[in-house]
């Protein structure tokens, strides 16, 4: 009962640290600042530019803004395509992974028996860690995208740097990776015990068919059963009982030939 306790309490902390990694990844998608630049030559174009998976923005110094959206979804390099679905797929998982932890979780009591529980949790914690993974893969090569620009001395464009909604969405992925392998290790023991409780075996033994002896085979291998025919057994047996009958009857002989008749003196025969 007390392992049970310690064990729900430890699914709420990695459902709730899950929880705050989704959020966090979730509040990126609308947030602006992936990549800022600021553009400080001249006084009067001061201003900054920033932009992130769906518009490009800037703003001049008296805080006044205009984003436009990207003009054509075709026209986007193979990166911003990818960067978006991965963005999009890490939500979803995120949102599903909090709907099977809430039905697996002990303290709801929704699910069934505690191993179709333990099994549910195990299944939301592997939809948790997929969504962690897909939002650090968005947001380390997002961020080594612009690393490389910046410090590239060919790249003649506006370069920009690393914006706040990278660094919440690293964050939030290490949380959600964090929680979902705490929970996917304590959900796993009870889905899988057989895996987790191994009991060291013995190892098996063989009999032979002509000395009847036990044998130790080695721990790799497999037990292996001798099964002696009737008709041999009974070939055996006879055989055992003609040598013992064989031995009984030179003993015989032997103490026979042993024993000799006395011979009368010729006296008393005359």
């Amino acid at each position: 009962m007390r392992q049970r306790t310690v064990v729900m309490y430890v699914e709420i902390g990695c459902f709730v640290s899950c929880l705050c990694g989704w959020v966090l990844n979730c509040s990126t998608l609308a947030t602006e600042y992936w990549v800022i630049s600021e553009s400080a030559s001249v006084v009067l174009s001061a201003g900054d530019y920033y932009s992130n998976l769906w518009m490009d923005c800037v703003a001049d110094t008296t805080g006044v803004s205009d984003c436009k959206y990207y003009p054509s979804m075709m026209d986007l390099p193979v990166f911003l395509h990818v960067c978006r679905a991965l963005a999009v797929v890490s939500v979803i998982f995120g949102f599903w992974g909090a709907v099977l932890a809430l039905i697996g979780m002990k303290c709801t009591k929704i699910g069934g028996s505690e191993l179709a529980n333990a099994r549910v949790t195990f299944t939301a914690a592997l939809t948790y860690m997929a969504s962690g993974f897909c939002g650090m893969i968005v947001y380390s090569w997002w961020g080594d995208k612009t690393r490389s620009e910046f410090v590239d001395p060919y790249f003649l464009e506006l370069k920009f740097e690393l914006g706040a909604a990278l660094f919440i969405g690293w964050g939030g992925s290490c949380l959600l990776i964090c929680g979902s392998a705490v929970m996917c290790y304590f959900s796993g023991r009870e889905s899988f015990p057989k895996r987790f409780n191994k009991q060291p075996r013995k190892p098996p033994t063989y009999m032979t068919a002509r000395t009847r002896r036990t044998y130790m085979l080695p721990g790799s291998s497999r037990p292996t059963t001798v099964i002696i025919p009737p008709s041999h057994q009974s070939y055996s047996e006879s055989r055992g009982t003609r040598a013992s009958g064989g031995r009984r009857g030179t003993q015989a002989s032997q103490s026979s030939r042993s024993v000799r008749p006395s011979l009368l003196p010729i006296d008393s025969a005359v």
